[in-house]
Parts: C-alpha cells; sequence; structure tokens
C-alpha cells in the first residue's frame, strides 16, 4: 500500500505521495490559492523553473521548449494545453485541478517528470497513456516509472449520464456499442462504475480509468498511487468545482532532477 504524507509550508498543509519520494513534488490544497505555480514553486524547492499552462481538457502534452508554439496570445501568454513533460533537471511541470485528477509521474532511471490534468474528456482522449509514450519516446522504460493520482472527486460521488462513461469506457472495452462497455465495464473486477438509482446515469471512479488504462500499456499496479482524499467530500482541504460552482483550484506539480 502507498502512503500519503502531510506536510506544511508556512502553517499551510499539501500532500506527497512515497511514490514518488525520488522528486521534490506537492499535491497542494485550497489554502494555497490563489498563489502561483512560480511562488509554490519556490515553497519545493528554490531555483527550479515553474512551467503551467492554459488547461482546455484535452490530451495534447508539451515539454517546456514546445510551450511557445501553442501560446494563446490572449489569455496571458499560456498555452493551449493538458500537460507537461520534462528531461531536463530543476524544471517543475504544474498543473490546476477542482475535481479532475491531478497525475505526476516520474521515471526512477531518467530522472524526467509529467504532470497531466486527466478529468472525463482528458481520460477518454487518453492523455496518461499519451504521457507514457512520449516519456517512452524520450527513453523511459515503462517498469522505471512512478505514477501518483492526487485528489479528486470520487467515484461514489461523481454522478455522469451513461453516454459520458460509454465514452471513457471505449478506451478500455474496445466496443461501439454504449450498452456492450457499460455491461462490458460493470462486469470487470475492479470495476470504474457504480449504480445510479436515476435512470440513464452511473457513478464513475475516473481514477480507476486512468488506473486500468495504464495496467493495459503494462504498468503494474505497485506502479500506481491514488490519493485516499476526494475533493467533493474533503472540503476543509479542497475545492470542488461540483460542490461550489467556483473557478477556483489547487495546484499539482513536481521537479525533474538528473540522473
Amino acid at each position: 500500500m502507498h502512503t500519503w504524507h502531510w506536510h506544511n509550508w508556512e502553517g499551510l498543509p499539501y500532500l506527497t505521495c512515497n511514490l514518488l519520494k525520488p522528486w521534490t513534488h506537492g499535491f497542494f490544497t485550497q489554502w494555497f490559492w490563489p498563489r502561483s505555480p512560480h511562488e509554490l514553486t519556490q515553497a519545493l524547492q528554490p531555483g527550479a523553473l515553474a512551467y503551467r499552462l492554459k488547461q482546455v481538457h484535452g490530451n495534447t502534452v508539451l515539454t517546456p521548449q514546445e510551450i511557445h508554439h501553442y501560446v494563446n496570445t490572449s489569455d496571458d501568454d499560456l498555452a493551449l494545453a493538458d500537460g507537461l513533460i520534462t528531461q531536463q533537471p530543476l524544471q517543475a511541470v504544474w498543473v490546476a485541478s477542482a475535481d479532475c485528477t491531478p497525475v505526476l509521474i516520474g521515471d526512477v532511471k531518467t530522472g524526467q517528470v509529467a504532470a497531466l490534468h486527466a478529468g472525463w474528456r482528458g481520460t477518454a482522449a487518453k492523455i496518461v497513456p499519451k504521457a507514457v509514450k512520449r516519456m517512452q519516446a524520450h527513453g523511459s522504460s515503462l517498469a522505471d516509472l512512478r505514477v501518483a493520482m492526487g485528489p479528486a472527486i470520487a467515484g461514489e460521488v461523481y454522478q455522469v449520464a451513461v453516454e459520458v462513461a460509454a465514452e471513457i469506457g471505449s478506451t478500455i472495452v474496445p466496443h461501439n456499442n454504449p450498452e456492450k462497455i457499460i455491461a462490458a465495464l460493470h462486469d470487470l473486477p475492479n470495476s470504474p462504475l457504480l449504480g445510479d438509482i436515476e435512470p440513464g446515469k452511473v457513478r464513475l471512479d475516473v481514477r480507476q480509468v486512468n488506473t486500468l488504462q495504464l495496467e493495459r500499456l503494462g504498468i503494474s499496479l505497485e506502479q500506481i498511487a491514488i490519493a485516499p482524499y476526494c475533493t467533493f467530500q474533503t472540503p476543509e482541504h479542497f475545492f470542488s468545482y461540483r460542490r461550489e460552482k467556483q473557478k477556483k483550484v489547487q495546484w499539482s506539480g513536481i521537479i525533474s532532477i538528473s540522473k
């Protein structure tokens, strides 16, 4: 069982995961709002360079060197993407979330890291497998990757339309028929679906879908950690868009190391 630890910076709480111990990293709480990733990087490792994105619920994964090609000049000169990956040492990559899953990945051999924003749309577009494949293209072996999924909305409280669940489920169950996809998902030993009393709805565990996607790539469960916190059900620590309908976020980041 992977362990998660609470830390404090200036009296404010943030989380780390033992699976990512080689890297300075943090899954920050709402109490750091509205501090920027630049400030949070100074909390973790002064001197590291911070990179962030204008997230758009897609599956584009960029390196810091590629950011300027995707910049949206009308919005703070931020690149439109949902994942960052870097091999250069002392680069901090950040993602924001408020129910979606923040995913931090590190490679124990190369030191390279990734930070990904995996909501249901990004998960349906397989952002996490896409990032893993980019890391492989940069020299990573699957066995060397460590994946931590931070606080996000839990399946038991995340109601979605059956059509949404089928769209996401098609990344695991290669069917075109939504009913067959849903039935096959329910039959899985670690099903990401729970029933719902409302017709046409189910409860969906997005982090479990990402886990299943990673397993299908060949990554073992020992290489994956899921934070035991639900943003919706932990108002004392985390913003939840479903709960508050406010565009406030918590940041998650990891800093690359040289190997």
